[in-house]
């Protein structure tokens, strides 16, 4: 049977999760909940999930759930996820977490406090291509890494429509928020530390959230990491690595439906080729593992709370136009 999920919300990130539940021994997906009591019963029978609830708080107060999955929008993620722990639930909260880090850490502690486990839903990193990176860097392919450059970028308004949510600047919205994410996640994962030093530029759209974002930072061990993300461009999604001896190069680093590591070096370019799989699969897989107590999470609290330091900066430096330590309260 394996854990037993619920859905808060009937989002329609939602979809990539059943079908990884499906496919999974490991995860059952027995509840969903809506603010409204007939939507999220039509949901629940157009899916076959056995219970529907008609409010979130009902569906936390379901003693069969033993795990949720909380695809809300950004400002609601750490106020539910903070309801679920207290509920004795187990949370995979969609990223961001917040851009709050007090209170992204106040929430990581209760998680540790009540032995449950938490986790920020960066499902790439679940994936073989990203433990097979890791190997590689290890391994020191392509020396000592010198620079980090990630992409990732699509036509929000013309795949999803002007009143998708993330346009919604009072509900955390912004490229940065929902794609930069991805990027921040992939250059602290190489680089293995917080920067010490943000800078970035953002392109406003009418509604206040950024539509185009750029960053630079600055690690503490000298290496630099950029990335752009937003809303305008056509599908871009890109991650690499530069070596002193060559690169690591992800044509599709963050949904890994192609998964290939490129080693560029002087002599040519080695392919290497990674195990298809489905990200939610194996995010759902390394979570019943951490919560059956057989294995760790692959990447746990204090990585959500690094995360939100950065996410924090980067939005402060584009906002202010100044060069932003993580952590600090004003630009540096």
């Amino acid at each position: 049977m394996g854990v037993r999920w619920g859905l808060l919300s009937t989002a329609a990130i939602n979809e990539e999760i059943l079908d990884a539940a499906r496919a999974t021994e490991h995860a059952e997906i027995v509840a969903v909940a809506s603010r409204d009591a007939g939507t999220a019963a039509a949901y629940a029978e157009r899916h076959g999930i056995p219970r529907s609830h008609g409010s979130y708080d009902d569906l936390l107060a379901d003693a069969g759930v033993e795990a949720v999955y909380i695809p809300l929008p950004n400002s609601m993620h750490v106020e539910w996820t903070r309801r679920a722990l207290e509920a004795g639930k187990h949370v995979l909260v969609e990223k961001p977490f917040g851009r709050d880090p007090a209170e992204v850490a106040e929430v990581c502690a209760l998680a540790e406090e009540r032995g449950l486990v938490l986790s920020e839903a960066f499902m790439w990193r679940h994936h073989p291509q990203a433990a097979r990176l890791e190997e590689l860097l290890r391994e020191g392919a392509i020396g000592r890494p010198l620079l980090v450059r990630a992409v990732f970028g699509f036509p929000l308004e013309e795949l999803r429509g002007a009143t998708d949510t993330r346009f919604d600047a009072a509900l955390d919205g912004g490229g940065l928020m929902d794609v930069g994410c991805y990027c921040i996640s992939a250059i602290r994962l190489v680089a293995g530390e917080e920067p010490d030093r943000v800078h970035a530029e953002r392109l406003e759209g009418p509604t206040g959230v950024d539509l185009v974002l750029g960053a630079t930072m600055r690690m503490p061990g000298g290496l630099i990491g950029q990335f752009d993300c937003g809303f305008l461009s056509r599908h871009r999604d890109e991650l690499e690595i530069v070596g002193e001896g060559g690169s690591l190069f992800l044509d599709d680093p963050w949904h890994c439906r192609e998964p290939v590591i490129e080693v560029r070096r002087d002599g040519g370019v080695e392919r290497i080729e990674v195990d298809r799989a489905d990200p939610y699969r194996c995010e759902l897989d390394d979570l019943a593992a951490a919560i059956e107590g057989r294995r760790p999470l692959r990447h746990g609290t204090a990585d959500a709370i690094a995360q939100s330091r950065v996410l924090e900066a980067v939005h402060r430096a584009a906002v202010t136009g100044l060069a932003v330590r993580p952590g600090s309260s004003a630009g540096s």
